[in-house]
């Protein structure tokens, strides 16, 4: 069930900004794309009461910067499916789960609350006339008789939902679940050549999702086999076996030079005993899929040759590891400027 009015990106100019206060805190960021007026409302707070979790990559390297920096100012309907600038945070590859810190709204001292990192992003952006932000969410407006909240322009328009938009388990949101409409800023610092992120969810948002609906999937809990915390149906659903990144995916060989081109992905095993990989997988970009053997040893590093269908594009691409399940386990991503020099592996910080 995807987000009642649609997805979309925002893209322009941020012109002015207002911290999150009160009882439903949203970072407020006032948005001109052409001299059209827009307003970016950011949750700080779940509407719980609970810390927000936060991710933020000043150093943001995706191949969906590519496509974005195309893009025309103002709001741009985004479809909500691969292959586009939809994002996905859990199959497009762009963060891991244990990336996400919870923060309060706000805190005394400095640089430790959502709101002085968010307004570190904004500041920059502002003092920078070159810049651009990019915003997902669900949008809303314009408004012709309704003056904008906050920053008092008309007609009202804006977006929020500024967050990832599934894994939210049953309740006021379950049904603003859905696969690639996930929310984010993005900040594009052309005088720098730059990009940089801020990736948020709530703590009661589960990390895996189904692919079609993108409600949460959760585990069995073992004491109790017969209440599985999932509002999916358990025989559809498989359960989690593998944990998140205990085996990851280290460097990627996509560029070679000779012919025929042999690419290669290495995984590491970060536990202290071996892992089987009999029926996990690697899918590339395209959900192509090759299925792997063996064990790979405690500790270890393990070079897998890419085998049909799988292909890794030199136009950047992401690669992504799926256990005996089908559950993603672990997932990467690269740009066509890192494929852009032949005969070298890339390496991927996990």
């Amino acid at each position: 069930m995807p987000l009642s009015k649609g997805y979309a990106c925002l893209k322009g100019r941020p012109v002015g900004n207002r911290l999150g206060t009160g009882n439903k805190p949203h970072y407020q960021v006032h948005i001109s794309a052409n001299g059209v007026h827009h307003r970016i409302a950011v949750n700080v707070q779940s509407s719980d009461g609970s810390e927000v979790q936060y991710l933020a990559r000043s150093r943001f390297v995706h191949p969906i910067t590519d496509a974005l920096s195309g893009l025309a100012q103002g709001r741009t309907d985004v479809a909500s499916a691969p292959g586009g600038v939809a994002l996905d945070f859990i199959r497009g590859n762009l963060a891991q789960p244990w990336e996400f810190v919870p923060l309060p709204m706000s805190a005394a001292g400095a640089d430790n609350d959502l709101n002085e990192k968010l307004d570190s992003y904004v500041q920059r952006a502002m003092a920078d006339e070159s810049a651009m932000v990019y915003a997902f969410g669900e949008p809303w407006g314009p408004e012709p008789d309704k003056a904008d909240n906050y920053f008092g322009f008309l007609p009202g328009r804006g977006i929020h939902d500024i967050h990832m938009n599934q894994g939210n388990p049953p309740g006021q949101f379950f049904g603003d679940n859905g696969p690639w409409q996930d929310g984010g800023l993005i900040f594009e610092f052309p005088l720098q050549q730059q990009w940089s992120a801020v990736f948020l969810k709530f703590q009661s948002q589960a990390w895996h999702s189904g692919d079609t609906d993108g409600g949460p999937i959760l585990p069995t809990d073992p004491d109790f086999p017969d209440q599985p915390h999932t509002p999916i149906d358990p025989d559809t659903v498989p359960p989690l076996s593998t944990p998140d990144g205990l085996v990851r995916i280290i460097a990627a060989y996509v560029n070679d030079v000779r012919s025929p081109e042999r690419e290669t992905v290495m995984l590491l095993n970060t536990a202290d005993v071996p892992v089987s990989l009999e029926g996990w997988m690697i899918a590339d970009k395209q959900k192509n899929k090759m299925e792997l053997s063996g064990s790979i040893a405690a500790g270890a590093a393990l070079v897998v040759p890419v085998v049909a269908p799988v292909a890794l594009s030199n136009k950047g691409g992401i690669i992504t590891l799926l256990d005996n399940n089908g559950v993603k386990v672990h997932g990467v991503s690269y740009t066509k400027s890192q494929a852009r020099q032949p005969g070298r592996t890339i390496p991927f910080q996990t």
